[in-house]
This record gives C-alpha cells, sequence and structure tokens, in this order.
C-alpha cells in the first residue's frame, strides 16, 4: 500500500468486460511530505476520490479484493482517501528524498 495522489483520470470506452462501470485514476505515489516518490500508475477508484485529493493506493491481490473482483485485471485500487498525515524526518525517513 503506498500514498498518493491523485493526479488525472483514464477514459478507456474499450476494456476488459470486468473494468466495464469503474473509475479508473491516475496516481503519483507521494512522500510523506506530500512531495512526487514515483512513477505514476493508473488505479481502479473503489472510494468516490477526484483529482488533486491524497488517496490510499492497495496493490496486488489486495487491491483485486478491494473492487470484488479476484480474478480481475487490476494492479491498483483506491481504497482510501487521506484527511492528513503526519511523519517525523528522524524516523529513519530522509525529508530530502523525491
Amino acid at each position: 500500500m503506498f500514498v498518493g495522489k491523485v493526479i488525472g483520470n483514464v477514459v478507456a470506452t474499450k476494456k476488459d468486460e470486468r473494468l466495464v462501470g469503474t473509475k479508473l485514476l491516475i496516481v503519483r505515489p507521494v512522500d510523506p511530505w506530500g512531495r512526487p516518490d514515483g512513477p505514476s500508475q493508473v488505479a481502479v477508484d473503489a472510494v468516490g476520490a477526484g483529482i488533486g485529493e491524497i488517496v490510499l493506493v492497495a496493490e496486488g491481490s489486495s487491491a483485486r479484493q478491494a473492487v470484488r473482483q479476484p480474478d480481475s485485471p487490476v494492479d491498483a485500487a483506491i481504497v482510501g482517501i487521506v484527511d492528513s498525515m503526519e511523519a517525523k524526518a528522524d524516523e529513519g525517513i530522509h525529508p530530502n528524498r523525491g
């Protein structure tokens, strides 16, 4: 699981039938200070997130369980909208990363 920021959406009129009716969003991982921290990826939205929101993203089988389709072609799913984050710089996390 990682924390990311929704930076866009994906419209795909032709897609696997198990994805019909799903909302696909582009999420960029962020560090505890909200700075970009890795490449963007597409995630299925399971909670009604929107562009600009900070979200929790589950990956792999956890993502497929979140969308209640264990055999679907889903690698990432948005499973929460973050209200706030707090981290201490001296807890082993380098504040200048990213």
